[in-house]
């Protein structure tokens, strides 16, 4: 073994604390790097994989009812590759074992077999055969939620019929990946679900033998979207069409999209703030250790080695703790990114869910980190190889030291000797102090950002559900009704109250800006559905004019008493000028609300609701239950209860992983810092706290004066993560603004404490794997002097 590598060893044996803590750094970042970008190309990958092979369609569009021959005019339009039609209807379901109603959205198999577009996949069983009436396959999330497979039955009411419907099979479609009913933000897998049916019973149920109520279009290669969804529009308008869309409003798509756009900034920032810190730790351990072997860099250029060996040898003392942290984090990464695949898994359904070890990603985390060892490294190396070997035999020159600013000021004489002695030694190295503060306050951050978190979706989850939504179930009636209804469903099991609503699906238009959305028209007073900011301020709905969201406002950039164009898609059709009465700071969608008398008068037709809300007695919510999976005219039941308990799921398994590994690495940092600025203080100063020692003061004493330099750079730290924690949630407000959801900025004192019991725990591990070697400092090797 060569001289150099013998020293290496020795120098990472004796080392192996601070390295160490380096290495468990390193780790966390590589482990981090890897699993985010490890995500965000499964999840690019298998989203393009997927709509590929299984021909997700580039455009959707819906009507009343069509003839055939509309879609063989559809398929003519320059830049349409193919025009399917199919039919789309939406039923209430009676599934075994669960007591509330679900809804199925039923698609139609045609009758000549596999769809052209929107291929299902099945995962078990097979497809309903062509021609057979009452065979339909089921979605997987529908039905491992509610635990179905071939074999088991469902039962609908179709075409004012009860009907028995036989599970076949289980698939999935790339046109439902998140499967969501209407305008929710979250899946209840449970009580909605997709039907692949023949087609011949849709056809019966909605009365279009030869007709369509949907249309699939896929784009030739070059075709410009808008100028098609344009041409569907002129064609389909006179059947009642509520407008073409393209892939970028389909909602399914538009959730895993954005999943892959926030992945891209979390494989940046995260790992960045852990392996600047790598970077940190290595010239705070490497530019103690050249200091204490002057000496033996002297002998060594005596000798007759080189700059460039002498270089080489600290350079590789530096690689050493990421070596070591790669062969801990390229592991540890492929498991955190099939643990995080895992729960993807649960809402984001692929035909292939298994994440690969990507070596590329791992390489270039590796690479990464070794930059950040080198960078951190490069001061120590530049003075070890410039150290002249006569300079190096001679011992370093006493630092000069000047009075301080408590000195000057004379607030020394107010201090205990010890605290004295703490508080020169940190303002004597500011640079090192600073990058100490910097570790700390970053730790620091991330824990009030992952708490915050949790926080900000309570909050979205008191303003939707206690204070918005105030319902306990909500009916969707499958056409317009007359108010009248109102009074029947009061009639029904366990009903206390009701509310009629109306939503009217409309393009809002203003310059040469469009939004297509759903106005809710809800009565002057309502007392069920109530439009809430973020601040839990409740806006009643005008009297006139129209009460839009402040996201939905900024995207069409308009103010309140502005005018829009307001084009009803349903009815008359008719196109009115409305204005602008208020914005509302809601956290979720971007939502249009308007006085129900108004609305009426605006769309011209006196006394229709599509819905009602009801309050219920819970004692007899089984009643109400069995009679609501009974009637014919309802397409859909809401059950407030079950959306917030679906809502709580997918934040609960979303969030903790993320909790999780953000405390973990937290903590890693912290112990890192504290640890090694431990280590190094003592190593500095060992002589002087052996004098100390030899002049009375205790072990106790002399710990507190190690560790008092740390604390006080602790508590400074935190101080500084406070605010740069305080940033970060601003940040991830302003990233969480979407026409979605907007994330609210409510970072509590909870979340400080949070953070700083966190940290307090790191400092005191750290500290008590520094105890014992403190308490067993040796006086008399620490005060010997050099020959």
């Amino acid at each position: 073994m060569r001289m150099l590598t013998r020293k290496l060893v020795r120098d990472v044996v004796g080392q192996a604390g601070p390295l160490a803590a380096v290495a468990m750094v390193a780790a966390s970042g590589i482990a981090l790097y890897i699993s985010l970008r490890s995500m965000r190309g499964f999840l690019a990958r298998s989203q393009a994989d997927y709509y590929r092979d299984y021909r997700f369609a580039d455009v959707f569009v819906q009507v009343k009812r069509a003839p055939a021959a509309a879609a063989r005019e559809a398929a003519a339009i320059p830049g349409v590759r193919v025009a399917e039609p199919r039919l789309l209807w939406e039923a209430v379901l009676d599934v075994p074992g669960l007591a509330e109603p679900a809804v199925g959205r039923f698609v139609s198999i045609p009758p000549a077999g596999e769809p052209r577009l929107n291929v299902p996949h099945v995962r078990v069983g097979r497809m309903p055969a062509p021609g057979t009436g009452r065979e339909v396959a089921i979605s997987e999330a529908f039905a491992e939620a509610n635990g179905l497979g071939p074999g088991d039955s469902l039962g609908a009411v179709l075409n004012g019929r009860w009907e028995r419907l036989h599970v076949v099979g289980v698939a999935i479609s790339p046109e439902y990946i998140y499967e969501m009913q209407g305008t929710e933000l979250f899946p209840d897998n449970r009580r909605f679900g997709i039907v692949w049916t023949p087609r011949a019973l849709l056809a019966s149920a909605t009365g279009l033998e030869t007709g369509f109520n949907a249309l699939a279009v896929e784009l030739a290669p070059g075709a410009s979207e808008p100028d098609v969804i344009a041409a569907l529009d002129r064609l389909l308008g006179r059947y009642g069409t509520l407008g073409a869309y393209g892939r970028s409003e389909h909602a399914s798509h538009r959730f895993i999209s954005d999943e892959i756009e926030q992945n891209k900034v979390g494989a940046v920032i995260l790992p960045g703030i852990l392996l600047g810190v790598t970077a940190f730790l290595l010239n705070v351990v490497l530019s103690r250790l050249v200091a204490t072997q002057r000496a033996q860099i002297a002998v060594l250029k005596a000798f007759g080695f080189t700059n460039a060996e002498v270089g080489r040898h600290y350079l590789a003392l530096a690689l050493a703790p990421v070596a070591a942290g790669g062969a801990v984090g390229v592991p540890l990464g492929f498991q955190l990114a099939s643990a995080t695949a895992a729960i993807y898994a649960r809402y984001y359904r692929f035909p292939v869910s298994e994440v690969r070890p990507d070596w590329g990603v791992a390489a270039a985390a590796c690479l990464i980190a070794a930059t950040a060892a080198v960078v951190g490294a490069a001061l120590s190396v530049r003075a070890a190889v410039s150290l002249p070997p006569a300079e190096g035999m001679r011992p370093p020159a006493p630092a000069r030291f000047e009075a301080g600013l408590l000195d000057r000021l004379g607030a020394q004489r107010l201090l205990a000797p010890s605290t004295r002695i703490v508080v020169r030694n940190t303002a004597r190295r500011p640079l090192r102090a600073a990058a100490a503060v910097a570790g700390i306050a970053l730790a620091f951050a991330m824990l009030v950002v992952a708490r915050y978190a949790f926080t900000a979706v309570d909050r979205i989850k008191d303003v939707q559900f206690q204070y918005a939504q105030r319902e306990d179930v909500s009916v969707t009636f499958r056409e317009a009704s007359p108010r009248r209804v109102v009074d029947a469903l009061a009639r029904l099991p366990g009903v206390l109250a009701v509310e009629p609503l109306r939503v009217v699906p409309v393009a809002l238009r203003h310059g040469v800006i469009e939004r297509r959305t759903a106005l809710l028209a809800l009565p002057a007073g309502s007392e069920l559905h109530r439009v809430v900011d973020q601040d839990l301020h409740v806006h009643r709905v005008p009297s006139s004019g129209l009460l839009l969201t402040s996201k939905l406002a900024e995207v069409l950039r308009v103010a309140p008493g502005d005018s829009l164009t307001v084009a009803v898609r349903e009815g008359d059709r008719r196109t009115v000028r409305v204005a602008v009465a208020d914005t509302v700071g809601e956290l979720l969608g971007a939502n249009v609300y308007g006085d129900l008398a108004f609305v009426e008068a605006m769309t011209g037709e006196s006394g229709a609701i599509s819905g009602a809300l009801l309050s219920v007695d819970p004692r007899r919510e089984g009643a109400l239950y069995v009679t609501l999976k009974r009637q014919p005219a309802l397409v859909g039941v809401g059950i407030r209860s079950a959306a917030l308990a679906g809502f709580e799921k997918t934040i609960a398994d979303s969030f903790q992983v993320s909790l999780g590994i953000a405390v973990i690495f937290a903590v890693v940092i912290a112990f890192g810092v504290v640890y090694n600025g431990a280590r190094v203080a003592l190593s500095e100063r060992a002589r002087e706290l052996a004098s100390l020692r030899v002049l009375g003061f205790t072990k106790r004493e002399v710990t507190t004066m190690v560790f008092g330099e740390q604390t006080l750079l602790t508590v400074v730290g935190m101080l500084a993560g406070a605010g740069i924690g305080y940033a970060l949630c601003a940040w991830v407000a302003a990233v969480g603004n979407t026409e979605l959801f907007r994330i609210p900025l409510v970072v509590t004192a909870g979340a400080y404490l949070y953070a700083a019991a966190v940290i307090a725990g790191a400092f005191g591990v750290s500290a008590l794997a520094m105890r014992g070697r403190i308490r067993a400092l040796d006086i008399v090797a620490c005060l010997k002097t050099g020959e």
